[in-house]
């Protein structure tokens, strides 16, 4: 028997740095979304002994080893089992990768072994695990551990951008000068559409997007390319970066939008996707 899983690129329309712990962690306040057609795939079968496979445009790089999440996840279960990893997202790029191949493997091996919970250490993979596993629109705070579902999130269209250069999120919340930054509105309102849920996006902000810039002006190049297309209601970067992604009210707005930026810029990585 295969279990087939999707996982999604994770997008964080806002982030916010709120403070940070004694243990050195940081505390965030975000607003997460998910691409509905834009990620990686996960298989997963039984086996004699535990392996893994990394396949897809996106493979290079990518371990095979204990150090990769979706190791880490499957061995949570008592059941050996052959991994294939589809790599359609960029790694160490600011769109939860890792933490989405980890979120498909949990499901993909829940299914498989015909359980409905999911084992305990599972959070423990990583910060954003969490919300991964939700795989809906959610408003993230604290160090990942709290997550609250978004009722009533618009659909919205976007075009995602990466200029080909992992950025260290260690690094990037080292340069950050600010820990302390004020937090989102108390209440996420019920947007009347994707136009209202625009509009207060656009009055957040992600506070590592300068810290990022800096170890890697090139992102700056990309926010602007972004935020000059044709029907872009905002530009922002994703995470620590160096994803970067503009929205849009039409799909057909971002799919045009993208086959013109991955015309002019080539070596970069671009996509159109829808969020919900």
């Amino acid at each position: 028997m295969m279990v087939k899983t999707f996982a999604p690129a994770k997008i964080n329309l806002t982030l916010h740095v709120t403070g940070q712990r004694a243990d050195g962690y940081h505390l965030l306040d975000s607003l997460v979304a998910f691409a509905s057609d834009v990620g990686d795939r996960v298989r997963v079968m039984p086996a004699e002994a535990a392996s893994l496979e990394v396949t897809g445009p996106m493979a290079a790089g990518v371990p095979t080893d204990a150090t990769n999440l979706v190791v880490r996840a499957a061995r949570l279960y008592d059941l050996a089992v052959a991994i294939t990893l589809e790599k359609h997202l960029p790694t160490a790029s600011g769109i939860g990768g890792g933490s989405s191949d980890a979120a498909a493997t949990l499901f993909a091996m829940a299914d498989l072994t015909g359980t409905s919970a999911i084992p305990e250490g599972a959070t423990a993979l990583g910060a954003d695990v969490r919300v991964c596993l939700a795989r809906a629109a959610a408003r993230m705070q604290g160090i990942g551990e709290q997550v609250t579902p978004v009722e009533g999130f618009p659909e919205l269209y976007a075009v995602l951008a990466n200029p080909g250069v992992e950025v260290s999120t260690p690094g990037v919340f080292a340069a950050l000068e600010n820990k302390h930054g004020v937090a989102m509105p108390k209440r996420i309102p019920r947007w009347r559409g994707a136009w209202s849920a625009l509009d207060w996006i656009a009055r957040q902000r992600n506070d590592l997007e300068a810290p990022a810039r800096k170890i890697a002006p090139v992102i700056g190049e990309v926010l602007d390319a972004l935020g000059a297309l044709p029907g872009a209601r905002l530009a922002r970067m994703s995470g620590s970066g160096a994803t970067c992604f503009a929205l849009f009210e039409a799909r057909t707005e971002a799919d045009i939008a993208a086959e013109a930026l991955a015309e002019a810029h080539p070596d970069w990585w671009v996509t159109a996707a829808t969020l919900r």
